[in-house]
């Protein structure tokens, strides 16, 4: 089918004059207009609104997250936890709403942005080693359809000594234990060298030592200034694992430093009539 012509392109002479070109207009921030949000912000979440089926799952949502942080996204089953942090990296569409990172669109930093999905997401059955899902996050700095180079291979081994899995570098990912996939998949993180890593429940299933591991990477990389924000469910360790947190259910009901916000009265708030985990809450929040 041909394509159509606009009305002004077919009445213009054949030997008219090309006209001049026009300079490239900046890309307005996705924050422009929006004082309240901090273009210093890793990412700035401003009326966040997302449905499935016609059904909100997030509304209204407004956030900040603080730089150089380890922020727990805590809330019940069905909350729009997950969906928060997919809405943020664009993998789910958004009704409403606008998402920035450092001020700028994801598009422009996407390469300072690393993302740890839940484990049972992934196909683990793929025949690839746990050295070439790590290289994976090195891509962006080796090029697409091109071979791994040694340095990047050197570069990907490290990252796996640090969440001590060099000794497993060569075993196919489907012979992993769960915490050794987990764990796995954190060096993939680690790989893309990103300045904010957005992680869905990167302690679900794990055994206790894989926790401990887990828990000295994040604090390693905030000690590097870099800003982690984890979907996060054991409400017993969000003061001790995480110095930010953001309680949400469907909308945010209290975000900002753990000592402020996870407090009894929000989490009630965030829980509701939910008694058994009400009662987990008010126990750790009780301890501080």
């Amino acid at each position: 089918m041909r394509p159509s012509i606009d009305i002004a392109e077919a009445a213009t002479p054949i030997d008219a004059p090309a006209p001049a070109p026009m300079a490239a207009l900046p890309r307005a921030s996705p924050l422009t207009g929006l004082p309240e949000h901090s273009p210093n912000s890793p990412v700035s979440v401003h009326a966040m609104t997302v449905a499935y089926h016609r059904k909100p799952v997030l509304w209204d949502v407004e956030y900040d997250a603080p730089p150089a942080s380890l922020v727990a996204i805590v809330g019940p089953n069905g909350a729009g936890k997950s969906t928060f942090i997919k809405a943020c990296l664009g993998l789910v569409p958004m009704a409403a709403g606008r998402v920035a990172f450092w001020g700028q669109r994801l598009g422009a930093v996407r390469s300072r942005v690393g993302y740890v999905p839940q484990r049972e997401s992934v196909d683990w059955d793929f025949p690839v080693s746990a050295l070439d899902v790590v290289a994976m996050g090195r891509y962006r700095r080796i090029g697409w359809c091109l071979p791994v180079g040694r340095a990047h291979k050197q570069a990907a081994l490290a990252c796996l000594e640090r969440v001590g899995m060099a000794d497993f570098a060569t075993r196919q990912i489907a012979q992993l234990s769960g915490g050794q996939q987990q764990r796995v998949f954190l060096a993939r993180a680690l790989a893309q060298e990103s300045d904010l890593y957005f992680m869905d429940e990167p302690f679900a299933g794990v055994d206790a030592s894989t926790e401990v591991a887990i828990v000295e990477v994040l604090r390693e990389l905030r000690a590097r200034g870099k800003a982690v924000i984890c979907v996060h469910h054991d409400l017993e360790t969000v003061r001790e694992y995480f110095d930010h947190a953001m309680l949400i259910n469907m909308r945010v009901v209290a975000a900002g430093p753990v000592d402020r916000v996870f407090t009894r009265e929000n989490l009630q708030r965030t829980y509701g009539g939910r008694l058994t985990l009400l009662a987990e809450a008010s126990e750790a929040a009780g301890r501080a």
